[in-house]
């Protein structure tokens, strides 16, 4: 992939394990992307949602980014998050991403002051004139409270460096198919944990950008989709919905991812930072009984 290209396909949102003390884990992030290559994954994404992305400091995204291309290696997209308030901090965001080796920002609107479609389309055009990186769009009004309307993203297409958008507008399979039927400048993926998977790539999209807990089992979903096993994906989705919908909680989901890939064997720890909520009783009784129905695979690396 050059800086010019867009990933495809299976990108997940890289969890950001912490100690158990609330610091970097930088062992289990690497043991994180390991297991994300085993998994047959298109591309890596850091700094986003699932990321815990909002409760980083500068200093330790430039750490995150290393360390993930370290183990990642050249050849595989990374994606970095920007979620600047304003311009200036977005392109600032994005300078620090893309000297550290991302090769696309995926960026959201400035989301405390709302910008007016006008505005984002200044907005975004700055952001990608700003670095040699290509720049998703990042669609997801339930959390900036920041709607992009199918207009606006028509114009965002025509300006060069903008080749990608992320929808995470519900219901998705529908503004999937409303973007897609008004440009072909844009690559769509969707959002939104994967929850609807299968009806994003009936309606154009080719890409899926969700948590990382469960990318192995996404895998086989997406490959039976391209080899025209359609049933044997929707029984293996359909299984998999209870932990998805799981990992959508509002201010659990990212115990939730991080539970998970603990439970796995991926990582040492599941504490979280606020504003995220440790793993309270009921979510936690749910998740006991979500894994051992689906019983997912522990995980460890394959000795050299």
């Amino acid at each position: 992939m050059t800086r010019t290209a867009t990933p495809i396909g299976l990108v997940p949102i890289l969890a950001t394990p912490f100690t158990a003390a609330g610091e970097l884990d930088l062992p289990s992030l690497r043991s994180l992307v390991e297991f994300q290559l085993d998994a047959g994954v298109d591309g890596l994404a850091v700094f986003g949602m699932a990321s815990e992305g909002f409760a980083l400091a500068t200093d330790e995204r430039a750490v995150i980014l290393r360390a993930v291309r370290e183990v990642a290696g050249e050849e595989v997209p990374i994606v970095a998050g920007v979620n600047g308030t304003s311009t200036v901090v977005a392109i600032e965001q994005a300078r620090h991403a893309s000297a550290g080796g991302a090769d696309q920002l995926m960026v959201l609107p400035p989301y405390l002051a709302k910008p007016n479609q006008q505005q984002l389309i200044e907005f975004f055009g700055e952001v990608a004139a700003a670095t040699d990186a290509t720049v998703m769009v990042q669609d997801a009004p339930g959390v900036t409270g920041v709607a992009i309307d199918v207009a606006t993203m028509t114009a965002l297409g025509r300006i060069p460096g903008i080749t990608s958008v992320k929808v995470e507008a519900p219901p998705t399979p529908v503004k999937v198919a409303a973007v897609t039927r008004a440009l072909d400048e844009l690559a769509v993926l969707g959002g939104l944990n994967a929850a609807s998977l299968i009806e994003e790539y009936d309606n154009g999209s080719v890409g899926t950008m969700p948590a990382c807990e469960f990318s192995d089992l996404l895998r086989g979903i997406l490959d039976d989709m391209a080899a025209g096993r359609r049933a044997e994906a929707r029984t293996a989705f359909g299984r998999l919905l209870p932990l998805i919908h799981l990992g959508m909680r509002p201010g659990q989901a990212w115990a939730v991812h991080k539970e998970v890939l603990r439970r796995r064997g991926i990582i040492t720890s599941g504490r979280v930072r606020l504003p995220a909520q440790e793993l309270e009783p009921v979510t936690a009784r749910a998740l006991d009984e979500i894994l051992a129905e689906l019983r997912l695979p522990s995980w460890q690396k394959v000795p050299v």
